[in-house]
C-alpha cells in the first residue's frame, strides 16, 4: 500500500435536490487517484475482495483503509451515518467524525485494531454516528472491529461491523422512565394517558389499548385505546381519554386477558375482526394481550401491529413487566378515586350550592383543594343577602386538612350565617363566632383549634363596604373609575387574633363604588415556600390591577394564578363586582343529547342578536360556546348549563357540567385535535378565559370585551 500523504481536501457538498447515490455508486465514482490508496484497479486483490464483501452485505459495514483510515462502506452503514453520506466516502474517518472521534470508545478502538491487529468486540455501546438534530440520546449498538490484511499478510485497514441493539433491549432500558412517569399518576385517566403513550412509542406499535374493570358490583369494564398517528385528546390537557364501556362478558382481547389472567400472543391473523369498531381495528394482524397482574383491580393491556410480528422473548418479558407496573398504578388510582370521591362529597355539603344574583352585584368564587386533592379542606366562602337588603360576604380558614377540619368548617359557616342574619354588624358576628370556636375547642379538649375569617357587608345604597377580620389576610379592592387606569389596594382592616385564641372586635368601613371589585382570598393564594409573604401580596395586587376587567370570575382566575409555584394549602377566592350598569343575563339547560350543541348555537345567536351585540362578537362567542358544550357533553357525560352575562364592557359565557372531569388546565395552543381544539379557539378569539374547578364538576368560561356602541 502507498505511504501516507497530506490531508485530503473536503469534497463539495451535494447539489440541493439532487438524488443521493447509493454506497456502491459513491465508491465506484469516487476519485481514488487523489488519495493515498491510488486507483481502484491498483488495489491488492485481498483488499478488493474485502470491498466487494462489504458492499454486498446487508449488515452495516465499513472499511477504514490506509494510515488515514479512509472510509468505504455499504448502504446499511450509510443509513446509520445519515447526511454524512455520500461525502464520507474516501475521506479520513477522523474528519468525517471529527466531533466525536476522540470521545472514549469511538476512534481509539479502530486505531488500536489497525496498530496491533487485535480484533475487538463491544456490546451495548452508544455511538453518535448520525447527526443528532432532535436532541435524543445516541442509539445503542454492538460493534466488532477486525484487521484487514493484504495478500502478503500486512495490515492495511480495519473492518467495522456495526449492528444496532435489538429494540426490545432498548425498551427494557426505558422501563425505569415508565415507572417514574406512573408514580406521578393519581387517577385512572392519568394512568391511561401514561400507559398508552408509553406502549405506542416503546413498542413502536400501531394500536394499543388499556382495559380495567369498573370496580362495582355490576362487573362491567371500560376500555381506552390509542392508534398510531391519531390526533388524540392527550395533546389537549383538559380532556381525559375517551373510555368505552362494556358488560361483564365484553369480548375485547384486553378484557378477555384480564378475566382469565393469561397472556396471549398472536403473530399473524385477524384478532379484532369480530369486535372492530373502525378500519384501525380491522387492519391489526399481530396482537399481544397481557393481564395487569394486580391483586385487587382487574385489567389488561394490548399491543398490536398492522403487519405480521413474531413476539420475541424480550418483548414478552417487557410486556409482562409493563403490565405489572400499570397494575400497581391502577390500584393506587382506584384507591385515590374512592377517597377523593368521599372528600368531594363532604366538601359539596359544606360550600354554598349557589351564590346570590343581584342586579348590580356580580359574584363568583373558586375553590382549589390543596395537598394532593385527596382530603377535604378547611377553607370556606359564602355570600348571602341580609334582611336589610345588603350583601354579606365571608371567607375563612379552619386549621387542618382532614374530615374533622371540614366538619368544623361546616359548623363555623352555618353559625356565621345565622349570627349575621340576626345582627349583620361584622364585629358582632365575629364576637359570636369566637365564642363558638372557643366552645368547640373546649369540647374537643384542644387548644390548637383556631379559625381565621374575614366578614364584610356591602351596602349598595351608601356605596360602602364594612369589614372585620380575625387573623385573615387583608381583602383587596380593585378600583376602576370611569376615567383612569385600574388600581388595586388592600383594605387596612385591623387584623386581630384568630377566632378561638382571643379575638378583639374591630371594623373598617371604606368606599365601594360602581366599577369596584372586592376580592377575598385565603393564604394559599399568596403563600409559597421560599418566598416571602410580601412578595405574594405584591404579585396578587399587580395581577389584579392588570386584569382585563373587574369581572369577578376573571379575577378569581387571575388571583389563583398570580403567584408562581405550587402550594400545598387550600385555595379559596371570592370576588364581588359593583357593576357600573346592570347586566343582562340568560341561561340554558343543555341535555346530554347529540343535538344539544346545535340547539345552543341557535339559542345563543338569537339571544345575542336580540341584545344587539356586534356580529363579530356573536360569531366568536357562538363558536367557542359550541366547542365547550360539545366537550362538556362528550367527556363529562352529564347535562350542562350555559350562562351568558352581558354588560356594557364585556360578554361573559360559562359552560358548566356536573361530571368528574377534574381540573381543566391550559394546553399548548399549537397542538389541537378535532375534539380538543376549544382551548386554541378560546385563546385566539377571546380576551380572557379560565376554569372554575368547583366541587360539583367543571366550569369553563370566557370573556369578550364588547366594542363601544
Amino acid at each position: 500500500m502507498p505511504g501516507t500523504v497530506g490531508r485530503v481536501p473536503t469534497p463539495a457538498g451535494p447539489v440541493p435536490g439532487a438524488p443521493v447515490p447509493d454506497a456502491a455508486t459513491a465508491v465506484g465514482h469516487h476519485e481514488w487517484d487523489g488519495t493515498t490508496l491510488g486507483p481502484h484497479e491498483s488495489w491488492d486483490p485481498a483488499v478488493r475482495a474485502a470491498v466487494e464483501l462489504v458492499l454486498a452485505s446487508p449488515a452495516p459495514m465499513a472499511l477504514h483503509l490506509g494510515d488515514e483510515l479512509l472510509l468505504l462502506y455499504n448502504d446499511a452503514y450509510a443509513e446509520l451515518i445519515g447526511d454524512r453520506h455520500p461525502q464520507a466516502v474516501g475521506r479520513p474517518a477522523t474528519e468525517v467524525f471529527a466531533e466525536v472521534w476522540r470521545m472514549p470508545g469511538v476512534g481509539e478502538v479502530v486505531e488500536h485494531a489497525y496498530r496491533t491487529g487485535q480484533p475487538f468486540l463491544e456490546k451495548e455501546v452508544s455511538l453518535p454516528l448520525g447527526h443528532d438534530a432532535g436532541g435524543l440520546e445516541p442509539a445503542v449498538y454492538t460493534r466488532a472491529c477486525s484487521p484487514v490484511r493484504d495478500s502478503l499478510g500486512r495490515i492495511v485497514g480495519v473492518l467495522s461491523v456495526v449492528a444496532e441493539t435489538s429494540p426490545a433491549t432498548r425498551q427494557l432500558q426505558g422501563l425505569s422512565e415508565f415507572a417514574a412517569a406512573l408514580s406521578g399518576t393519581l387517577t385512572l385517566d392519568d394512568v391511561a394517558r401514561v400507559a398508552l403513550r408509553y406502549a405506542i412509542t416503546s413498542f413502536d406499535a400501531d394500536r394499543v389499548s388499556f382495559a380495567v374493570d369498573e370496580g362495582g358490583s355490576g362487573g362491567g369494564w371500560r376500555l381506552v385505546r390509542r392508534v398510531r398517528g391519531e390526533l388524540v385528546d392527550e395533546a389537549d390537557e383538559r380532556l381525559p381519554p375517551l373510555w368505552r364501556r362494556g358488560p361483564a362478558d365484553w369480548p375485547p382481547p384486553a378484557v378477555i386477558s384480564a378475566r382469565s389472567g393469561r397472556a396471549t400472543f398472536l403473530d399473524d391473523g385477524q384478532p379484532l375482526r369480530e369486535i372492530a369498531v373502525d378500519r384501525h381495528d380491522q387492519r391489526i394482524r399481530a396482537l399481544a394481550a397481557v393481564p395487569l397482574r394486580a391483586s385487587v383491580v382487574r385489567g389488561g393491556l394490548t399491543v398490536g401491529f398492522r403487519s405480521a410480528h413474531a413476539w420475541s422473548a424480550p418483548e414478552r418479558a417487557l410486556l409482562a413487566a409493563s403490565a405489572e407496573l400499570i397494575g400497581q398504578a391502577t390500584e393506587r388510582a382506584r384507591r385515590f378515586e374512592t377517597q377523593h370521591g368521599t372528600a368531594q362529597l363532604l366538601q359539596r355539603s359544606m360550600l354554598p350550592e349557589n351564590l346570590p344574583g343581584l342586579p348590580r352585584l356580580r359574584i363568583a368564587a373558586r375553590y382549589d383543594p390543596g395537598v394532593d386533592g385527596n382530603a377535604a379542606g378547611g377553607d370556606f366562602y359564602d355570600a348571602f343577602v341580609l334582611p336589610t337588603g345588603d350583601l354579606g360576604v365571608v371567607l375563612g380558614d379552619v386549621a387542618g386538612h382532614d374530615v374533622q377540619a371540614a366538619a368544623r368548617m361546616g359548623q363555623v359557616r352555618a353559625a356565621l350565617r345565622a349570627l349575621a342574619l340576626n345582627d349583620p354588624r361584622p364585629d358582632q358576628v365575629l364576637i359570636g363566632l369566637d365564642r363558638l370556636v372557643t366552645s368547640l375547642g373546649a369540647e374537643a379538649g384542644t387548644h390548637e383549634l383556631f379559625v381565621t375569617v374575614v366578614f364584610g357587608v356591602i351596602d349598595i345604597d351608601r356605596e360602602q363596604l364594612t369589614l372585620a377580620s380575625a387573623g385573615h389576610p387583608a381583602p383587596l379592592v380593585r378600583r376602576c373609575a370611569p376615567t383612569g387606569e385600574p388600581r388595586a389596594e388592600y383594605v387596612q382592616v385591623p387584623l386581630g387574633a384568630p377566632l378561638g385564641v382571643g379575638y378583639r372586635p374591630a371594623t373598617r368601613t371604606v368606599a365601594f363604588t360602581p366599577g369596584d371589585t372586592l376580592l377575598l382570598f385565603s393564604d394559599g393564594v399568596v403563600e409559597r415556600r421560599r418566598q416571602g409573604l410580601s412578595h405574594g401580596l405584591a404579585r396578587l395586587a399587580e395581577s389584579v390591577a392588570a386584569a382585563h376587567s373587574g369581572d369577578p370570575r376573571a379575577l378569581c382566575a387571575v388571583a389563583t394564578a398570580a403567584v408562581s409555584g405550587a402550594t400545598e394549602d387550600d385555595v379559596a377566592v371570592l370576588a364581588v363586582e359593583y357593576a357600573l350598569r346592570p347586566s343582562r343575563s340568560a341561561r340554558m339547560e343543555v341535555p346530554a343529547e347529540p343535538t344539544a350543541p346545535s340547539r345552543v348555537r341557535h339559542w345563543m345567536t338569537a339571544q345575542l342578536t336580540e341584545w344587539r351585540v356586534a356580529e363579530s362578537v356573536i360569531g366568536a362567542a357562538v363558536l367557542c360556546t359550541s366547542e365547550l358544550t360539545t366537550n362538556a357533553l362528550l367527556h363529562a357525560g352529564t347535562a350542562a348549563r350555559v350562562e351568558i352575562d352581558l354588560s356594557p364592557e364585556r360578554l361573559l359565557v360559562s359552560v358548566a357540567d356536573t361530571g368528574s372531569r377534574g381540573t381543566v388546565t391550559r394546553a399548548r395552543t399549537d397542538t389541537l385535535s378535532s375534539r380538543g381544539r376549544g382551548l386554541g379557539l378560546i385563546e385566539e378569539l377571546t380576551d380572557a378565559w379560565g376554569t372554575d374547578p368547583t366541587v360539583r364538576g367543571s366550569t369553563v368560561w370566557f370573556e369578550i370585551l364588547t366594542p363601544p356602541a
